[in-house]
């Protein structure tokens, strides 16, 4: 059986394989460049690891108060030599990444202080953590102060509007790599040091924290290489290889994350306290994987943009801008036609393929939202997963993939599904 024929028992017709085929036969160039930022990371998690000689005993399971756990202390050594911070906090017990941020920003910023994002709206689930939306137990309920500076149409930074922000008194900026559910272009590092330069510049003494979230490894830097003070992101993203089951971290200067481990156990106690739960192989293994894993994601990011832009909808990245993040958006401009490609994401998942997802009304954002993931560990975005807001301009966010092959299935079923709905027709296909 050829590879073909078994694209055509996995439910893909060859009208749909050509297509892909055509499409990919362009990208080779990129898929190179992909991989030699690949092979760098990967030396550098290999190097960190090196640099703390990690061996089999920090792959021991601890339980009950998780003192003089070795492998959680070696981690967080390696985590934050890789990062090139003064420390780092890598822990089970950060659940996602909205609570690695909820922990940073509460962490470091008291009553009275002033929170600043100088990069517009952030992503819906800190809304209610910051009290933009009201919530119990919200930032703003604790007397923190919220402003907000807009990016300008041409989605760059408002720098008199930021300068006048920071002249007012701000103790922290956040500053939100990826896109989110906008609409806007994910941030270089580049430019995110820019920007961190410009603010220690009007104050040195500003705490600058990256929402890190879907960038690590997607370039051969990261925003700690100029001049954030923290970085954040969750193990169940690219950090994370795939095998991570759970966690968070927080990357930076000491002091700061001394404060994070102290809000996240209680004070005295900080990072001392914590058990590992048998974990440490899973996020020693995943890290060590977490460089080709995110470059499997890259390429089928790539691969999409240039299926869904030849077709004639708007992509975010379009089919030829540098990479920033490993998220995808496609404007797709119906609920229609995004019900119908995140049940192409779905059916090519290796796990609750037979299931159709369906909108629904997700803790923490105020739309419904349709969300593919067919993952072995639930909520992974570093597995196949698409999804996004039923509302205008009906975007669908997709991201993910272990392997580059499983991605490009999901792509390519995801138009199969558009195909089989009469949304997207094989004329269409025809005429590219």
């Amino acid at each position: 059986m050829n590879t073909e024929s078994m694209y055509t028992a996995l439910g893909i017709t060859p009208a749909v394989h050509r297509f892909g085929e055509d499409v990919l036969a362009g990208l080779r160039a990129r898929f190179d460049e992909i991989d030699r930022v690949a092979e760098y990371n990967q030396c550098k998690v290999i190097g960190a690891m090196q640099k703390n000689r990690v061996d089999a005993t920090h792959f021991a399971a601890t339980t009950g108060y998780g003192y003089n756990d070795a492998g959680r202390d070696n981690l967080e050594r390696v985590y934050a030599d890789c990062f090139h911070t003064e420390a780092a906090l890598v822990r089970p017990q950060i659940t996602c990444g909205t609570h690695a941020l909820t922990v940073a920003l509460s962490a470091n910023l008291l009553p009275g202080d002033t929170l600043l994002s100088p990069v517009g709206a952030p992503y819906d689930t800190l809304e209610e953590v910051i009290g933009i939306r009201p919530s119990a137990c919200s930032l703003k309920e604790y007397g923190v102060h919220y402003r907000q500076v807009d990016l300008l149409p041409d989605y760059g930074f408002d720098y008199p509007a930021i300068e006048q922000a920071l002249r007012g008194g701000v103790k922290l900026v956040t500053i939100q790599r990826s896109k989110g559910y906008a609409t806007r272009p994910t941030f270089s590092v580049q430019q995110i040091g820019e920007l961190i330069a410009f603010c220690k510049r009007v104050d040195p003494n500003v705490i600058c924290m990256v929402d890190n979230c879907y960038g690590e490894f997607v370039e051969t830097i990261e925003p700690s290489d100029l001049g954030a003070d923290m970085i954040v992101g969750s193990l169940i993203k690219n950090p994370g290889g795939g095998l991570a089951p759970i966690g968070g971290y927080i990357c930076g200067r000491r002091d700061l994350v001394d404060r994070c481990a102290y809000r996240l156990s209680a004070p005295g106690l900080g990072q001392e306290v914590g058990a590992n739960l048998g974990l440490m192989p899973a996020f020693y293994q995943g890290f060590f994987l977490a460089p080709t894993v995110t470059a499997g994601a890259l390429k089928g990011a790539v691969f999409a943009a240039n299926v869904y832009e030849r077709l004639g909808f708007r992509c975010i990245p379009n089919a030829t801008e540098p990479r920033h993040d490993i998220i995808q958006c496609v404007e797709l401009g119906s609920p229609e036609r995004m019900v119908a490609f995140c049940k192409g994401i779905q059916a090519a998942a290796p796990v609750d393929s037979y299931v159709d997802p369906i909108p629904w009304a997700m803790p923490g954002y105020d739309s419904e939202v349709i969300m593919a993931a067919g993952a072995f560990v639930q909520g992974s975005s570093i597995e196949l997963s698409a999804d996004g807001p039923i509302r205008p301009p009906y975007a669908v966010y997709f991201q993910g993939g272990l392997t580059w092959y499983h991605a490009k299935l999901g792509i390519l079923m995801s138009l199969q599904k558009l195909v089989d709905a009469g949304l997207v027709t094989l004329d269409q296909l025809e005429e590219k």
